[in-house]
Protein backbone atom coordinates (compact mmCIF):
# COMPACT_ATOMS: atom_id res chain seq x y z
CA UNK A 1 0.00 0.00 0.00
CA UNK A 2 1.48 3.08 -0.68
CA UNK A 3 1.79 6.37 1.61
CA UNK A 4 -1.00 8.27 0.48
CA UNK A 5 -3.47 5.44 0.56
CA UNK A 6 -2.29 4.66 3.90
CA UNK A 7 -2.70 7.65 5.20
CA UNK A 8 -6.53 8.35 4.06
CA UNK A 9 -7.25 4.85 5.00
CA UNK A 10 -5.86 5.45 8.86
CA UNK A 11 -7.85 8.65 9.10
CA UNK A 12 -10.53 6.98 8.43
CA UNK A 13 -9.69 4.02 10.69
CA UNK A 14 -12.55 4.43 13.80
CA UNK A 15 -10.25 4.72 16.82
CA UNK A 16 -8.24 7.58 15.02
CA UNK A 17 -11.31 9.17 13.50
CA UNK A 18 -13.65 8.74 16.45
CA UNK A 19 -10.62 10.19 19.42
CA UNK A 20 -10.04 13.25 16.53
CA UNK A 21 -6.86 12.33 15.61
CA UNK A 22 -5.72 13.05 11.67
CA UNK A 23 -2.49 11.61 10.07
CA UNK A 24 -1.31 15.15 8.30
CA UNK A 25 1.72 13.15 6.22
CA UNK A 26 3.03 10.06 5.67
CA UNK A 27 6.17 10.33 3.66
CA UNK A 28 6.47 7.96 0.66
CA UNK A 29 9.75 5.99 2.09
CA UNK A 30 7.34 5.55 5.61
CA UNK A 31 10.42 7.10 7.44
CA UNK A 32 8.46 10.16 8.60
CA UNK A 33 4.68 10.71 10.05
CA UNK A 34 2.98 13.67 11.48
CA UNK A 35 0.02 13.39 13.41
CA UNK A 36 -2.43 16.14 14.82
CA UNK A 37 -5.12 15.60 17.46
CA UNK A 38 -7.01 18.72 17.88
CA UNK A 39 -9.44 19.56 20.73
CA UNK A 40 -12.88 18.56 20.53
CA UNK A 41 -15.27 18.23 23.50
CA UNK A 42 -15.87 14.61 23.01
CA UNK A 43 -11.30 14.43 23.39
CA UNK A 44 -10.79 16.39 27.08
CA UNK A 45 -10.80 14.97 30.30
CA UNK A 46 -12.98 16.20 33.16
CA UNK A 47 -10.48 18.98 33.76
CA UNK A 48 -10.26 20.23 30.12
CA UNK A 49 -7.13 19.17 28.94
CA UNK A 50 -6.41 16.28 25.95
CA UNK A 51 -7.70 12.75 27.26
CA UNK A 52 -4.51 10.76 27.92
CA UNK A 53 -6.06 7.96 26.05
CA UNK A 54 -6.34 10.16 23.06
CA UNK A 55 -2.86 11.51 23.25
CA UNK A 56 -1.64 7.84 23.79
CA UNK A 57 -3.90 6.85 20.33
CA UNK A 58 -1.82 9.52 18.40
CA UNK A 59 1.24 7.54 18.78
CA UNK A 60 0.23 4.31 19.05
CA UNK A 61 0.51 2.53 15.63
CA UNK A 62 3.02 4.47 13.95
CA UNK A 63 6.63 3.38 14.87
CA UNK A 64 5.33 -0.14 14.43
CA UNK A 65 4.51 0.31 10.90
CA UNK A 66 7.30 2.33 10.21
CA UNK A 67 10.01 -0.36 10.52
CA UNK A 68 7.86 -2.88 9.57
CA UNK A 69 7.75 -0.92 6.34
CA UNK A 70 11.62 -0.30 5.99
CA UNK A 71 12.68 -3.99 6.78
CA UNK A 72 12.23 -6.83 4.46
CA UNK A 73 9.58 -9.30 5.21
CA UNK A 74 12.65 -11.73 7.15
CA UNK A 75 11.80 -9.36 9.92
CA UNK A 76 8.81 -9.95 12.94
CA UNK A 77 8.20 -6.89 14.17
CA UNK A 78 5.56 -6.18 17.11
CA UNK A 79 4.73 -3.60 20.14
CA UNK A 80 5.82 -5.03 23.34
CA UNK A 81 5.01 -2.69 25.40
CA UNK A 82 4.92 1.27 25.93
CA UNK A 83 4.82 4.35 28.71
CA UNK A 84 3.65 7.88 28.36
CA UNK A 85 4.78 10.48 30.79
CA UNK A 86 2.69 13.61 31.09
CA UNK A 87 4.68 16.69 31.11
CA UNK A 88 2.09 19.81 31.00
CA UNK A 89 -1.87 19.84 30.12
CA UNK A 90 -2.58 19.11 26.77
CA UNK A 91 -4.64 22.08 25.04
CA UNK A 92 -5.76 23.16 21.84
CA UNK A 93 -3.77 21.27 18.35
CA UNK A 94 -1.03 18.60 19.92
CA UNK A 95 0.40 16.98 17.19
CA UNK A 96 3.33 14.49 17.06
CA UNK A 97 6.74 13.99 14.48
CA UNK A 98 7.87 10.44 13.71
CA UNK A 99 11.67 10.10 12.15
CA UNK A 100 13.01 6.52 11.38
CA UNK A 101 16.79 7.12 10.44
CA UNK A 102 19.21 5.00 8.51
CA UNK A 103 21.75 4.71 11.73
CA UNK A 104 18.24 3.63 13.66
CA UNK A 105 17.62 0.68 10.98
CA UNK A 106 21.46 -0.20 10.76
CA UNK A 107 20.86 -0.67 14.60
CA UNK A 108 17.89 -2.92 13.96
CA UNK A 109 20.15 -5.17 11.23
CA UNK A 110 22.84 -5.56 13.71
CA UNK A 111 21.19 -6.60 16.85
CA UNK A 112 18.86 -9.26 14.62
CA UNK A 113 21.68 -11.10 12.30
CA UNK A 114 22.88 -14.04 14.25
CA UNK A 115 20.96 -16.16 16.13
CA UNK A 116 17.10 -15.14 15.93
CA UNK A 117 16.85 -13.88 19.57
CA UNK A 118 14.79 -10.75 19.99
CA UNK A 119 15.94 -7.35 19.98
CA UNK A 120 14.07 -5.02 22.15
CA UNK A 121 14.19 -1.54 20.37
CA UNK A 122 13.07 1.60 22.00
CA UNK A 123 10.93 4.73 19.97
CA UNK A 124 10.40 7.92 21.57
CA UNK A 125 8.65 10.62 20.21
CA UNK A 126 7.17 13.92 21.79
CA UNK A 127 3.90 15.14 21.74
CA UNK A 128 4.22 19.23 21.80
CA UNK A 129 1.42 22.19 21.37
CA UNK A 130 1.41 24.52 19.41
CA UNK A 131 4.17 26.19 20.95
CA UNK A 132 6.45 23.12 20.47
CA UNK A 133 5.99 22.72 24.16
CA UNK A 134 6.31 18.72 25.21
CA UNK A 135 2.91 17.97 26.70
CA UNK A 136 3.62 13.90 27.16
CA UNK A 137 6.61 11.65 25.81
CA UNK A 138 5.73 8.36 24.24
CA UNK A 139 8.22 5.29 24.88
CA UNK A 140 7.49 2.63 22.48
CA UNK A 141 9.23 -0.53 22.65
CA UNK A 142 9.54 -2.85 19.76
CA UNK A 143 10.08 -6.62 19.37
CA UNK A 144 12.05 -7.22 16.48
CA UNK A 145 13.61 -10.27 15.22
CA UNK A 146 14.42 -12.44 12.35
CA UNK A 147 11.86 -15.08 11.30
CA UNK A 148 13.29 -18.93 11.66
CA UNK A 149 13.81 -19.74 7.86
CA UNK A 150 15.61 -16.88 7.66
CA UNK A 151 18.54 -16.66 10.40
CA UNK A 152 21.75 -17.34 9.91
CA UNK A 153 21.41 -17.26 6.37
CA UNK A 154 24.90 -15.78 4.38
CA UNK A 155 24.67 -12.19 3.53
CA UNK A 156 22.19 -11.68 6.84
Amino acid sequence: MKAKALRRGMNLWPPLLCAGIRVRHISDDFRAVDVDLRERFYNKNYVGCHFGGSLFAMTDPFWMLMVMRNLDRSYTVWDKSAAIEFLRPGRGTVSASFRLTDAMLDEIRANTVEDGARYLRTFPVDIVNTDGDPVARITKTLHIRRKPDMRNRIGG
